[in-house]
């Protein structure tokens, strides 16, 4: 640490009231995206974070996120997530659960629930708010892909 004092209240720990999230970051349809945690709000150096809700009914537009890496955690409603070059595979998650999206991986996020808001929480690997929108053929019906990790087969 050497001699010089750390600013401890000036450069430790950031709480951002759920009221202050900033709506002004990358959007893709269907989708609201509100940033809590990034380098100007928070001084964070390797990681995004903020929070993500899609309307009853509603479904995103493929899109990828570059070279980072997400993690998105269900509050509360039913996440149905399509992924793949033709959105070909499905998998979906509830409250508690969390989906984790690779690098350029072509994706989709879909409120399962007809009648309530799908809210997460969403954590990137990187500051850029890379969202590339994507024009996919998708395929019509989707082969459900169980989760079943490598140290559990």
């Amino acid at each position: 640490m050497g001699d010089t004092p750390h600013d401890w209240r000036n450069e430790g720990i950031k709480v951002i009231p759920s009221s202050a999230l900033d709506t002004n970051t990358a959007q893709t349809p269907g989708m609201n995206r509100a940033a809590a945690i990034t380098h100007a709000r928070a001084g964070a150096e390797k990681l995004w974070a903020g929070t993500v809700v899609i309307h009853p009914d509603a479904r995103t537009g493929a899109h990828h996120h570059g070279a980072v890496e997400s993690v998105i955690y269900v509050v509360s409603g039913r996440a149905r997530m399509r992924w793949g070059d033709r959105l070909e595979y499905t998998a979906e998650a509830g409250p508690g659960d969390f989906i984790f999206v690779p690098p350029y991986v072509p994706h989709q996020e879909i409120n399962a629930a007809a009648d309530e808001e799908l809210s997460c929480v969403l954590v990137r690997s990187g500051q850029d708010p890379v969202v590339v929108n994507l024009e996919l053929d998708a395929v019509l019906d989707p082969e459900t892909v169980p989760w079943v990790d490598d140290l559990h087969r």
